[in-house]
């Protein structure tokens, strides 16, 4: 696929270049003035999906707070982290934003407990992976285009997407799911973008979990990567307090992985040298990632988020509820389908005369997941709660 617009200059030779992309599931004319990759990231950032996430969590509720970042702002944050990184190993930009602004559009309400407790509910109907789900939202569920279902992104794209799947479901995904039967590689531009996932939620967790006044800054003093950039701060700025200190902290923290991600990274690919993103695919392992030190100091600090933060009471208390709104809804409206909106209960209807009960609920999972934080809340008061109106 090529179009007048699609060579890019100052690419490196292993970077995802349009005019080598392996296309669209549904052909259509090359878009007049911009890239492929350009109208991908349009296609995401207009999409029903995305604006969604302006009220799916992170780690809190949507309720609690105005401040704290939801999958919206979450997702931004990861373009940004991965497009500084992408222009200094001369990567696609427009593609590792792409991912980047897409790779959360099948997550469910309420963070990673709603995923898990949906997850639990499909167990026996084939499971739930969020990964996957963001890939069925850009390939079958949204509802924009006269031609075809779904966004009908490049396979570059979707690539990045799928960056976890089963070996079960990757036998039935085709070309896409042949890297995870076959232990291959996504292209870098993909393993950019699931690294600055990790780097974003990391670090602005810890931001959050101030913010919620679950740990405070002596607290973190404990973390290698949080001490060394707070007493520098301190050192060079004894009179800062408060906000303006956590996040001169946590900028600095962000900034030094950055960079460790592109010394690191910059060095395996001169060392491995491949020629294209076809040999990046190919390689043994993974080339774009932190250095070993950095590395360390960076899983301390997710163990230290796991342990005091997301193991908070508060914040159990918080998925624990999650937890039983989203099994509430999943059974009710397994139950009796009529129970969702009209277009919800034929597709149920039509999947389950196609596939049986595994049809039907997969379309009972495709609703919950598609919910925001309040939404879900108010759908499951609008089903138990006899004094909500319906």
């Amino acid at each position: 696929m090529s179009s007048r617009w699609a060579v890019e200059p100052g690419l490196a030779p292993y970077a995802a270049h349009e005019s080598a992309s392996r296309g669209r599931r549904h052909p259509e004319p090359p878009p007049e003035a911009r890239g492929e990759f350009q109208r991908d990231r349009d296609r995401i950032i207009h999409s029903n999906a995305f604006r969604r996430l302006a009220y799916k969590t992170q780690v809190f509720v949507n309720h609690e707070g105005d401040l704290y970042r939801t999958r919206v702002t979450h997702s931004i944050e990861v373009a940004q982290i991965a497009r500084s990184i992408a222009r200094s190993l001369r990567l696609n930009e427009t593609l590792v934003e792409a991912i980047s602004l897409a790779h959360d559009l099948g997550h469910t309400p309420f963070g990673h407990a709603g995923q898990d407790a949906l997850n639990e509910c499909m167990r026996e109907f084939g499971g739930f992976e969020h990964n996957l789900q963001s890939l069925r939202v850009v390939d079958e569920l949204e509802e924009r285009y006269a031609a075809f279902n779904g966004l009908n992104l490049t396979f570059e794209c979707r690539e990045g997407i799928l960056k976890h799947c089963s070996v079960a479901n990757a036998a039935q995904l085709g070309e896409l799911g042949e890297r995870f039967l076959e232990h291959t590689q996504p292209g870098l531009e993909a393993q950019l973008a699931n690294l600055a996932d990790e780097i974003a939620y990391n670090n602005h967790d810890v931001d959050d979990g101030i913010r919620a006044g679950l740990i405070t800054v002596d607290d973190l003093r404990a973390v290698r990567l949080v001490r060394r950039h707070l007493e520098s701060v301190d050192v060079e700025h004894p009179a800062l307090s408060g906000r303006r200190r956590v996040h001169e902290t946590v900028r600095r923290m962000v900034n030094e992985v950055v960079l460790d991600v592109i010394r690191a990274s910059g060095g395996r690919l001169a060392a491995a040298q491949p020629g294209s993103i076809d040999a990046v695919r190919a390689h043994a392992t993974t080339l774009i990632g932190l250095g070993d030190e950095v590395r360390s100091d960076h899983l301390e600090l997710k163990s230290f988020l796991r342990e005091n933060v997301y193991r908070n009471h508060r914040v159990l208390r918080m998925t624990s509820k999650a937890r039983r709104v989203i099994a509430n809804l999943f059974q009710a409206f397994t139950a009796d389908m009529r129970l969702m909106p009209p277009e919800y209960f034929q597709a149920a209807t039509q999947a389950g005369e196609r596939d049986g009960a595994r049809g039907s609920a997969r379309v009972v999972a495709d609703y919950i997941a598609g919910m925001t934080d309040r939404y879900a809340i108010l759908e499951h008061r609008r089903l138990f709660d006899p004094a909500e109106r319906t």
